[in-house]
């Protein structure tokens, strides 16, 4: 069994960890209790060996490889367009009798998942969910017979340690009520099924067959816990759906209704919220590793860790549509994970501020369609980037000018940020890219190192809060000069990726986003300019930069960034272009599934998602270049 397309899953998220779950009805991919913690299904880099938990209706095509993306993308969209989210086929079950999914959606306003499937049988629905404000982290899977009586296939692999451990399992009976359940256990970890009609033992895995008729439901709960714990009882799995849902929508209500891509915003708002972790406050940049940049290459990282940036961003956007209470949030957990010496800083660190995550390989996975290595940890988290802190800064500042009130600790914390910045003045770096290569003075990081000491400055002269403004604007001001020397180059009338050079790079993007630079200055607009001519592949999307140039250090190429292309349309909003950025607007939206979902990258040529999935920087992306478009619809009205 092949992992099927990324655009293909759906995201579950109890705010703890998420799961992927593929169209054909199988997790591929959880890992328990946490975002970061070892995988206990990880099919999706490898097979079906290595734990998934699949529930279809009996013949569903879960084990026939895959459609060519192309053919496959075409199909998708004819049904989308009879009104199908993200339909195997829009009709009748397939002419040899196979069972089809003939609508997938989420609740709405929810990540709560719910599948329709029509067989030559009758019909089910199948709705799959995470419990949000459970004590235990679970899945809940429930099956309601609508039409006819169809029969149910289930198969469970229960693994550990990314699927390298098979479990001890055995069924338990619960003392209290007498009902059976299967236990599966191995080292600390231990998982509990729950559910109506169990699957039997067979060749290390469950598998069974059940029959649902018309009005008829059959509920599943799959748990972690502690193995040293006592197996936990069963929930009410009605009620774990409707608090669920509850939630969610209570949540999503007050995200502003805006003129235009309305659905796709708030969808994105929910996927940023869903990837923050509702004790710690630490936001994943994805909750899964080693989806491939490069089908078949090395380009595969592990995104399940909070990045000072990535998590700064998100709670930009958030802060632009109403959440105040998570940003202070954040901040709390960004106050206790740099906490320390201001010369441990790092550009990243676990859900709860681990600063230990080493890199390493797993050699018994073979990766997603044969991307190895398969990685998990992150070896970047020892780099310097010297944008980070001012990423940090702006976020805290635009916090700041929403009425947060600095306390004893986060102006303090800022001012040894800026401190850190100040002794880092001289030095290189890797880049907002996470350059693998030699280090270099990156216009992008010198640029943000510019915003850190403007906003150090702003919080004084405009904020009333204590600090050396003088000192820092000297700095400020110093490093603008700089920039404009040797970040740019006269000749093209464009600013370069790095000092000296004349390749170009995405992230100059940025620039007047931090105000370092008008949008529509000449040299801004001679950026641009260079921009499309040099980064902007045949579908009219933007690479991060040239892999040629040779300053990444790694093999292989890379698709286009779509947080990239995102912000050209902000940048094309900005600056009257507005045809334009509602053309790549659309053309982006486009490429989100049925659920509204965005991986980190999309590979034009064969049309299908590469890279971790969902990713937050896409999404809070897509958020701030929706902001602009109608932010320009507001002053022309």
């Amino acid at each position: 069994m092949m992992a099927s397309l990324i655009e293909d899953y759906a995201l579950l998220s109890d705010q703890r960890t998420g799961a992927l779950v593929s169209e054909s009805g199988s997790v591929d991919w959880l890992c328990f209790p946490r975002f970061d913690s070892d995988a206990a299904f990880t099919s999706l880099l490898g097979d079906s060996e290595h734990g998934r938990w699949l529930l279809a209706p009996a013949g569903a095509a879960d084990d026939c490889e895959p459609d060519h993306p192309a053919r496959r993308s075409e199909r998708v969209k004819a049904a989308r367009a009879a009104g199908v989210a993200d339909a195997e086929s829009a009709g009748d079950p397939a002419d040899d009798g196979r069972p089809v999914v003939v609508q997938r959606t989420y609740i709405d306003s929810t990540f709560v998942l719910r599948t329709l499937w029509k067989t030559v049988e009758g019909q089910v629905l199948v709705t799959d969910l995470m419990p949000v404000g459970a004590r235990r982290a679970s899945i809940v899977r429930r099956v309601e017979g609508l039409v006819g009586s169809v029969t149910m296939h289930q198969e469970i692999s229960f693994r550990f340690g990314y699927g390298s451990v098979i479990p001890w399992v055995r069924r338990h009976e619960d003392e209290s009520t007498g009902v059976t359940s299967i236990v599966a256990m191995a080292g600390p970890d231990a998982m509990v099924l729950h559910g109506d009609r169990l699957p039997h033992g067979e060749d290390h895995r469950h598998v069974g067959d059940f029959i649902v008729s018309a009005g008829e439901a059959v509920d599943f709960e799959l748990s972690w816990f502690p193995s040293h714990r006592k197996v936990p009882s069963r929930i009410d799995p009605g009620a774990s759906i409707q608090e669920t849902v509850a939630y969610w929508q209570h949540w999503s209500r007050d995200i502003p209704t805006q003129d235009s891509y309305h659905d796709v915003v708030k969808r994105s708002v929910l996927v940023l919220r869903a990837l923050t972790h509702e004790a710690t406050g630490g936001i994943v940049a994805a909750p899964t590793t080693s989806l491939p940049e490069d089908f078949g290459g090395e380009r595969n990282w592990d995104y399940r860790f909070c990045w000072l940036r990535d998590a700064a961003l998100t709670l930009e956007a958030m802060m632009t549509h109403g959440y105040e209470k998570e940003a202070l949030k954040w901040r709390d957990w960004l106050l206790r994970a740099v906490a320390g010496d201001p010369e441990d800083l790092q550009i990243m660190y676990g859900l709860a501020g681990e600063r230990r995550l080493p890199e390493r390989d797993l050699d018994h996975l073979p990766g997603y369609e044969g991307s190895l290595p398969v990685r998990v940890g992150n070896g970047a988290v020892d780099q310097y980037q010297g944008d980070v802190v001012g990423e940090v800064l702006v976020a805290l500042e635009k916090l700041r000018n929403i009425g947060g009130v600095e306390d004893h600790f986060s102006w303090p914390l800022q001012k040894t940020l800026l401190g850190y910045v100040e002794k880092h003045f001289e030095h290189k770096d890797h880049g907002i890219w996470e350059m693998r290569g030699d280090l270099q003075y990156f216009t992008h990081s010198r640029v943000m190192m510019w915003a850190a000491f403007d906003r150090g400055v702003r919080a004084v002269r405009e904020h009333g809060l204590d600090g050396d403004d003088a000192s820092w604007a000297q700095l400020r001001d110093r490093l603008h000069e700089e920039i404009m020397e040797q970040g740019f180059n006269t000749e093209e009338n464009c600013f370069t990726q790095t000092y000296g050079d004349t390749e170009v790079d995405a992230s100059l993007l940025v620039l007047p986003q931090v105000g370092f630079i008008e949008y529509d200055d000449p040299k801004m607009l001679g950026t641009v300019e260079r921009l499309e001519r040099d980064l902007m592949d045949a579908s009219g999307l933007l690479l991060r930069y040239r892999t040629s140039a040779g300053h990444d250090g790694l093999a292989g190429d890379e698709h286009p960034f779509l947080a990239c292309s995102f912000w050209l349309v902000e940048q094309y909003a900005r600056t009257e272009r507005i045809e334009d950025a509602r053309r790549l607007m659309d053309q982006l939206v486009g490429y989100s599934n049925g659920l509204g979902l965005l991986a980190e990258e999309y590979d034009t040529v064969s049309g299908r998602m590469a890279g971790n999935f969902p990713q937050a920087f896409s999404h809070l992306t897509l958020i701030r270049a929706a902001d602009a478009i109608n932010g320009y619809s507001l002053r022309n009205r």
